[in-house]
């Protein structure tokens, strides 16, 4: 169990529930927020029995976007948080989504109530998004004469197409957790999301947590490469996988008919 004030997890079974829990305030991102996003991120990474990650919004909303009013208070705190860092190629806004694509896990957002803005961001940096039919979505950066800058514009680009991105980022539309999911931008609906993002999670860890990891670099790191260039990474990543001990693990388990038993992932 963390103690961080805004983003606390837990992590059960190899599987981490991570919350925001700035409930009275809709789970909406401050500054502190962003960074403790970050900071979570880079823990979890470290833990190679990691299986999976969570991603939900204590009390009614998963998240209302950022809190302009906080962030405000603190002109020099949003300088530097906008500042990209060289060697990572993003600055705190962006690292604060980002960092998930980066795990080698899958990262599953349990969307209820809001999902707005900077929230719907941070969704979308998920490898997948379970939320209630009910659930309320926005771009609502375009409300703000601004334009989604958490890494946004390359996930929604990504799951719905250029066109629809377009669209929503332009506009500002409301939409809910049914027609995300019509449009592509939400996996599966649930009546309780987070159940359901557990279940998930349970599921990938009963596969080898290096071909998890595997497929999450190749599609990830290939989605808009050459077939040329994603062939080649397919033969890199199998070549890897051949050789690692949970591949062998998952291999015998699957000729005995019985439940494989995995150790640690082979790569961080």
């Amino acid at each position: 169990m963390s103690t961080r004030k805004y983003v606390q997890h837990e992590v059960t079974d190899g599987i981490a529930h991570v919350r925001l829990t700035r409930a009275d305030k809709l789970n909406a991102l401050t500054l502190a927020t962003l960074d403790e996003l970050v900071a979570t991120a880079r823990e979890l990474r470290r833990d190679k029995t990691l299986r999976a990650v969570v991603i939900s919004g204590e009390g009614s909303s998963f998240c209302a976007g950022l809190d302009f009013a906080s962030a405000m208070k603190t002109p020099a705190g949003i300088v530097k948080a906008f500042v990209p860092v060289p060697w990572r190629g993003t600055n705190t806004f962006q690292e604060a989504c980002w960092a998930w694509r980066r795990l080698p896990v899958p990262v599953i957002a349990a969307v209820d109530g809001h999902c707005f803005g900077g929230g719907l961001q941070l969704a979308t940096a998920a490898d997948f998004r379970i939320a209630t039919p009910d659930s309320e979505w926005s771009v609502l950066e375009a409300r703000w004469g601004l334009i989604p800058d958490m890494s946004g514009i390359r996930s929604l680009a990504e799951l719905i197409g250029i066109d629809t991105a377009k669209k929503l980022t332009m506009t500002g539309q409301m939409f809910s957790g049914k027609e995300a999911a019509e449009l592509g931008l939400v996996t599966e609906l649930a009546a309780d999301p987070v159940v359901a993002a557990l279940d998930l999670a349970r599921q990938i860890a009963e596969r080898s947590p290096d071909s998890v990891a595997a497929a999450k670099r190749l599609f990830n790191q290939t989605w808009t490469s050459s077939p040329r260039a994603t062939f080649a990474r397919e033969r890199a990543e199998q070549l890897v996988l051949l050789t690692v001990a949970n591949t062998k693990a998952a291999r015998t388990a699957a000729f005995k008919k019985v439940p494989a038993t995995f150790g640690p992932r082979f790569f961080r």
